[in-house]
This record gives structure tokens, sequence and C-alpha cells, in this order.
């Protein structure tokens, strides 16, 4: 069997950062996924499930609702290494198109407080793993040493 596009990818070599991952046409349309990579991979112990719960659900609500990104967000969800996200957008996009949303959205998260949305039994199939705590911990990390700084090593995948 072929390989598929994102085991390609050189994790020894990969950092935090925002890196397109695929690009697909979808009825004349360009969608782009980009790797929100939050830990370096085989380096950094990966996130919990709780956390990553609680960030998907507050990442996913905030680009929901956002006045711009609500009508070009197709996905935000995680990885299953638990080494960040994936978030697909409409539109032939690069990874320093993202920086501001991803800024936003990350400080959103970040700031939260109060209840996390749909983290109720009615909602959500697993609305008691959630982490809000080290959810906004993760963010803040993320925001702080990647995000507020970004360099061209964390916009394009290592060789």
């Amino acid at each position: 069997m072929k390989k598929i596009e994102s085991f390609q990818v050189n994790h020894l070599n990969l950092k935090r950062g925002i890196y397109v991952s695929r690009k697909d046409i979808v009825s004349d349309q360009y969608v782009t996924t980009f790797d929100i990579r939050m830990k370096e991979p085989n380096k950094e112990p990966v996130m919990n499930t709780s956390e990553i719960h609680t960030i998907e659900h507050l990442a996913a609500t905030f680009l929901r609702n956002h006045n711009i990104y609500n009508e070009k967000t197709v996905y935000f969800g995680p990885m299953g290494c638990r080494t960040g996200f994936y978030v697909i957008f409409k539109g032939d996009l690069k990874s320093k198109d993202i920086v501001d949303i991803m800024r936003e959205m990350f400080e959103f998260v970040a700031n939260y407080e109060g209840e996390v949305p749909g983290a109720d039994a009615k909602s959500c199939g697993n609305y008691l793993d959630m982490n809000l705590p080290m959810a906004k911990y993760e963010a803040k990390k993320f925001l702080n040493d990647v995000l507020l700084n970004i360099k061209e090593e964390n916009l394009h995948y290592p060789e």
C-alpha cells in the first residue's frame, strides 16, 4: 500500500508550527488542510485526551462563530498522535495566511472562562473527558512559544 502524504513528512525534524498538509479541489473550489503542530513529535510529551477534547470544543466553536472564518471553516479536529490538530479552510491558502486567525483562536482558548461549549451529555459523546485548565495552559504555551513570534521554519515542512 502507498504511504499517505502525512506519513511522508519527516517527523524527526518537525517543529511546532502551522503547515500546509494538503490541498484538494472539491466542486471547483480549493480546500486547504493545515497541520497545527503544538508538540514536537517524539520529543515532547503529547497532550492528554481531555485537553485535546476541550481545545477541540473551544476552537471549533470559536471558528464557527467568527465573523469571517465561520464561512471558511470546513473542519477542526485533533490528530490521532495527540501532537496537534488539523484545520481545513476553504481556499488555496498558505501557512502565513492563517497565522492571524490561529493567534486569535489560541488566545480565545487560553483566556476562556466559563462552561465549555457542548460539554454536556446531550451534546457530546464523551463530555466528562474535559480539562479546561490544561487546555488553557497548552493554548497559552503554543501561542507564546510559537505563534506570537512565528518563524519561517514553523511555516514549512522540513525536508
